[in-house]
């Protein structure tokens, strides 16, 4: 005779499976809510600082001098040719009369830099870039093309946010891991619980002709409630964690250079990424707990 599978049957036995062990849910349920606030606090946190070196990177350029031998009118022809490389964003063209202007406002009421003569100072352009990792190579053909003298610029700044965003990309990956390690763990725990505390009835069900797949739904459906509750609490929380740090430090004289995203743009991302992962541990926590004890 063929089995009919009701899926309501599955929820709600799923839902009331989760009450018969409360104290084992309960914890399971913490846990989910615990690892997705570190995940979800630590990507924040890692989108935050990358949208501050983002604007860093940004601000961060090098400078080509020009030779002295083209005239302005000249000199400033060679942005299209700047701005044509890859990875420039953006060329912006400094005369040497403003150049003058900058570096004596920059070192004002020092004897050493007064009185210099203006054919000193070169036409220039501040480029900057879209990857700053990609430094020496968009340096080294802006100082191919014709009429470009020489360029200046600091690689160890380029090295630097490079190192850190690489750093900081590692570990995310590496939390994440051991998180879902860790939450999957507890929710097959959870599920081993609920298998060993319906034993009886599982082994009339099988006796009565009950599929391995029709056991093991309910289960499946245990699973995914916990985690699906876990990722809602866990996503309200983050919501007002991150709406109070973000203030706190809006609001503060000592740090307030750092610059907090708004959390509503993200609000849909955090809540469908949250809600993924607790449905991916808890479908996953199940399955691996019901093959064992099941014997699939």
């Amino acid at each position: 005779m063929k089995q009919r599978y009701d899926f309501g049957y599955f929820f709600m036995e799923g839902f009331r499976s989760i009450f018969t062990h409360g104290l084992m849910s309960f914890a399971a349920v913490c846990m989910i809510v615990c690892c997705l606030l570190i995940m979800g606090s630590f990507t924040l946190v890692a989108v935050n600082a990358s949208n501050m070196f983002s604007d860093l990177e940004k601000e961060n350029q090098f400078t080509a001098y020009i030779e002295d031998t083209l005239t302005q009118d000249q000199a400033r022809a060679l942005q299209s040719d700047i701005e044509a490389i890859p990875n420039v964003a953006r060329a912006e063209f400094v005369t040497k009369e403003e150049a003058q202007e900058e570096f004596e406002a920059g070192y004002e009421g020092n004897p050493l830099f007064e009185g210099l003569p203006s054919e000193v100072y070169r036409d220039r352009f501040h480029i900057y870039l879209d990857d700053i990792s990609k430094l020496p190579e968009t340096e080294a053909a802006v100082g191919e093309i014709t009429g470009v003298a020489w360029t200046k610029s600091a690689p160890e700044i380029a090295e630097g946010f490079t190192v850190i965003r690489n750093v900081a990309g590692a570990v995310a990956v590496i939390l994440v891991i051991i998180l879902l390690a860790v939450s999957l763990f507890i929710i097959a725990n959870t599920i081993k619980l609920a298998t060993f505390n319906r034993r009886e009835e599982i082994a009339i069900m099988k006796m009565c002709g009950a599929t391995n797949s029709f056991v093991r739904w309910p289960f499946v459906f245990e699973g995914l409630i916990l985690g699906l509750f876990g990722a809602v609490v866990a996503f309200l929380l983050e919501w007002g964690f991150y709406a109070l740090v973000s203030s706190a430090i809006t609001t503060s004289d000592t740090i307030e250079l750092i610059k907090v995203l708004p959390f509503q743009p993200m609000a849909l991302q955090v809540l469908g990424v949250f809600v993924l992962t607790g449905f991916v541990i808890g479908a996953g926590g199940s399955v691996l707990a019901i093959r064992k004890f099941l014997q699939v």
